[in-house]
């Protein structure tokens, strides 16, 4: 049974958060989250059929008031636990169904949907709804910043955030005269009259990727956007493995990259002409060093100055692209090693969605029409995002 909403204040801020098989994120997201102050909110999470402790663990939270500590916090309003409908309406995805049923319970002028791994660091509510009534928008969205574990991980995702920056580039999409648009569903705060006004997740219930069709809409229907990174309020750890990542992407690449095998082969051309030159520049000049009867010989200083030339120039631009998202220098560089990793990943991409057929979250999903239905949508869970 979903828990009664029974609180006579009401908040500005509804934060609605989907959870399918959770249990090893989502207590450090509440736990972020129910010491937000500055701004009067509200916590519903929405169970999406959980074979875990994910119900055990939200609801654990339904009586976070009793806490001496959290009771001091007088911005939080109350925390609720509502069930996603199941089974899935016709043409639903899985998370458009949790948040659908989300913002149909939330009372606040303002709702924020965040996934259950993410971690709101202190002050981020308070400051995003300030921030989006500064600017006047209808839709903020930060892109958090990640935490990655393992050494595939570290290597491959600034590659991934880099073209994503640069093909959803912030600046365009934050330009009301353009058409570009996009969003991260990790951290999307609408306003609630815009988000009525545009018809809510039912609106974009068959999109696999929801966020970027919102805030197409968004900017289609006329409502400002913004959209940025979100380094010191809200931060991720998207994939606790590699199995995870690969599902993960997967779905998404093909999405947000429509032509994912000519960008794989590009990236493929980029690869070893990095490798070639960081090879050659370095030992043909260790070669004309250690050869000292060369020094009159004007050829190879002028090809040893050439390769440095086109080393420098492919470092440069492989830097400048991946370096939009924001990384350390020091991983931006290594993740060269990455290029062949989001290659692959991109075939195996385009091949899936070929197939016709995606999993996401222990649910599968048919991609060769127009529309997205699910396909065995009681399925267990799995813990791709």
């Amino acid at each position: 049974m979903d828990s009664t909403i029974t609180s006579s204040s009401v908040p500005k801020v509804s934060v609605i958060i989907p959870a399918r098989n959770e249990e090893a994120n989502l207590e450090r997201c509440l736990r972020s989250l129910v010491v937000q102050k500055g701004v009067t909110f509200e916590i519903l999470v929405v169970d999406d059929g959980s074979a875990d402790r994910t119900r055990d663990i939200a609801e654990s939270f339904t009586r976070v008031r009793s806490c001496p500590f959290i009771a001091l916090n007088q911005d939080l309003v109350d925390v609720h636990v509502l069930d996603a409908p199941l089974p899935l309406p016709e043409g639903w995805t899985g998370k458009a169904n949790a948040l659908a049923a989300g913002e149909a319970a939330a009372r606040g002028q303002w709702l924020l949907f965040t996934d259950a791994d993410t971690e709101h660091l202190e002050g981020s509510l308070a400051g995003a709804v300030a921030e989006a009534e500064e600017h006047g928008a209808d839709l903020l969205s930060y892109s958090p910043e990640q935490i990655l574990t393992g050494v595939r991980q570290q290597l491959l995702m600034p590659v991934i955030f880099g073209e994503l920056a640069l093909r959803y580039s912030p600046r365009r999409v934050n330009d009301p005269a353009l058409p570009d648009a996009a969003a991260n569903g990790k951290y999307l705060l609408v306003r609630a009259t815009a988000q009525r006004e545009i018809g809510g997740f039912a609106s974009v219930a068959a999109d696999l990727l929801d966020d970027v069709a919102l805030a197409r809409r968004y900017k289609q229907q006329g409502h400002k956007i913004r959209f940025r990174l979100g380094r010191g309020l809200v931060r991720t750890r998207m994939y606790g493995n590699w199995e995870d990542l690969r599902v993960g992407w997967t779905k998404n690449l093909p999405l947000l990259f429509p032509k994912p095998r000519e960008l794989a082969r590009k990236r493929m051309q980029e690869f070893r002409r990095l490798v070639f030159s960081l090879l050659v520049a370095p030992l043909w000049t260790v070669f004309y060093v250690s050869h000292a009867g060369l020094a009159g010989d004007w050829f190879w200083p002028v090809m040893i100055g050439f390769f440095w030339f086109f080393t420098l120039l492919n470092l440069a631009s492989f830097y400048t692209r991946v370096a939009r998202a924001h990384f350390p220098a020091g991983i931006t560089l290594l993740s060269i090693a990455g290029l062949p990793l989001f290659a692959g990943l991109l075939r195996e991409s385009a091949k899936v969605h070929e197939q016709g057929t995606v999993t996401w979250r222990g649910r599968a999903y048919n991609t060769t029409g127009a529309e997205v239905r699910a396909i065995g949508s009681n399925s267990s869970a799995s813990n791709s995002k």
